[in-house]
């Protein structure tokens, strides 16, 4: 007879501290108990399940046996000719009986009448409740097992539903190249090439990230993180700006070099909307809290549009486009005064090759004087190159 105080007890500390289910906790308790069964009085190759009365504090444990019969199982024969076999076998129709784990069918109908081929039969084994050191010790390791399985599980569920969103966490240490973020139950990653170029992390630092992938591994949950994914933006100003939320306002496309400039081009579904405006927020506001979570990283917010001319001059924003010539292959010409040549390139020629990526274009910069840049002087997409 177990202590039911003590056990709910334990039971309650378990699944608030590691934030399971009580039945979680059952499970891994009753699994725990059937080990140290099998360990004390069982068979290596057996499969005991333990039952535990959470009313009375009685336990009972069943031996689980296969129902199987000579269609199922090899015969003698079989066997020594599996022996002779050197290639692999890639799919075994047939079991190799075990009279720990198996049990003919003629032999579960005497013993159930209700038996079925190919379910487990359970039988009824003697109860004990002194187990010696050794199966005491094997209980305690597999509960333990089996809680950080239950724990990792609802772990991996938790962020496999946040795969794609942004999340909250503090830098818990810099290891290399990689850094190490506490979410609260876990620990996510944030590899060298998804941080923000020329961001310091220091530990205990609050921030945000996107969470780009979710993968289950050996040693646990890899939560792969991002801040220099262009989907961060999108997902920074979801938060910021309801309208998005809402349905009344789109964003179309986004481009972007981390830690530098970001263009996002926008679309009002609602014509009560106005799109830049609802982006950018009161005196700014929205546009600026998204900014600082990217530490002051210039952001372009153009308006989306179908005509490729009207889209081309946006994305060339803060630049003022005369003219747009379209051309085949893709192909278009901007044309400034001289004056906004250099502001359409941009530094390194940012900006125009941002506006190229934005809009799908391979975009020319020439002045009213005649000067031209062609899209390789100012540096083309490597697609682009290869084209």
């Amino acid at each position: 007879m177990i202590d039911l105080k003590n056990l709910n007890l334990l039971m309650s500390h378990l699944a608030e501290e590691k934030g399971l289910s009580k039945e979680q906790v059952m499970e891994a308790l009753e699994t725990s108990l059937a080990a140290a069964y099998k360990k004390e009085y069982g068979k290596r190759g057996q499969h005991v399940i333990a039952t535990l009365n959470t009313e009375t504090g009685d336990m009972s444990f069943k031996l689980s046996l296969l129902v199987v019969d000579d269609t199922t199982i090899y015969s003698e024969q079989e066997l020594e000719q599996l022996k002779e076999r050197t290639e692999d076998i890639e799919e075994e129709r047939k079991i190799r009986f075990n009279s720990d784990r198996h049990i003919m069918f003629e032999e579960a109908k005497k013993l159930d009448k209700s038996a079925v081929l190919g379910e487990e039969l359970q039988l009824p084994l003697e109860t004990h409740t002194d187990f010696g050191r050794i199966a005491a010790q094997t209980a305690k390791q597999v509960i333990l097992q089996k809680v950080r399985e239950a724990e990792r599980e609802m772990i991996l569920k938790e962020y496999r539903e946040k795969e794609h969103q942004i999340v909250s966490g503090s830098v818990q240490r810099v290891e290399g190249r990689v850094i190490f973020i506490d979410l609260g139950k876990t620990l996510g990653l944030l590899p060298r090439e998804e941080q923000i170029p020329g961001e310091f992390y220091r530990p205990g630092q609050r921030l945000r990230f996107y969470v780009e992938s979710v993968q289950d591994t050996p040693r646990g949950p890899n939560i792969r993180l991002s801040r220099s994914h262009p989907l961060f933006v999108s997902k920074l100003f979801e938060m910021e700006v309801p309208e998005i939320l809402a349905g009344s306002l789109e964003v179309k496309a986004i481009m972007r070099e981390p830690g530098s400039r970001t263009k996002v081009a926008v679309s009002s579904l609602s014509q009560e909307v106005d799109p830049i405006g609802a982006m950018v927020g009161q005196r700014g506001t929205r546009v600026s809290a998204v900014i600082n979570e990217l530490g002051g990283e210039k952001i372009d917010i153009i308006q989306w549009s179908e005509d490729p001319e009207t889209y081309i001059t946006s994305s060339l924003s803060p630049a003022k486009v005369l003219q747009v010539e379209l051309h085949d292959q893709n192909r278009a010409a901007a044309i400034v005064a001289e004056d906004q040549l250099s502001l359409a390139i941009g530094r390194d020629g940012q900006n125009v090759r941002l506006a190229a990526r934005l809009t799908g274009w391979k975009i020319d910069i020439r002045t009213t004087g005649g000067k031209e840049v062609a899209m390789e002087e100012h540096g083309a997409l490597e697609e682009d190159q290869k084209e």
